[in-house]
């Protein structure tokens, strides 16, 4: 697991430690590239043009939340299929709807446990950086 990049988009500081932990505890040795806002994390996408493999984001960011950076990913043709993975500590229902109404590939909550948000941030390693097939980036469904 080298090649491909994940954009993690977390403005906690402790959360990111966390999950940049989580994923060297689990051999995920991929570069992550963070943005600490919504703001930020559409910088590197539309105009820096990274293209991760996936995309770690977070909902309760500053300058642009998570809800509405996710919408602005899935409406541009170069971003519209990366794999994007809500990972928050929400619980609100509204949230999940939201989440998958606009797009997201998964919802996980952010357990509190290390042990458990570890295991959490391997499988999600394991499949969506070495099981998923990606779409091609750019393109439109016929």
């Amino acid at each position: 697991m080298e090649s491909k990049v994940i954009l993690l988009v977390e403005d906690n500081a402790d959360d990111e430690a966390l999950t940049l932990r989580a994923l060297e505890k689990n051999n995920i040795r991929n570069k992550v590239v963070v943005a600490h806002d919504g703001a930020e994390a559409l910088e590197l996408l539309h105009e820096r043009g990274l293209l991760p493999a996936l995309i770690l984001l977070d909902l309760k960011l500053p300058k642009i939340d998570g809800l509405e950076a996710l919408e602005r990913i899935r409406s541009d043709v170069r971003t519209r299929f990366l794999p994007v993975t809500i990972l928050t500590s929400s619980k609100e229902e509204q949230d999940i709807i939201r989440g998958y109404r606009f797009g997201a590939n998964s919802y996980v909550r952010k357990p509190v446990d290390f042990v458990q948000f570890t295991d959490a941030v391997r499988q999600l390693g394991l499949y969506w950086l070495l099981l998923n097939e990606p779409a091609p980036p750019g393109r439109s469904p016929p």
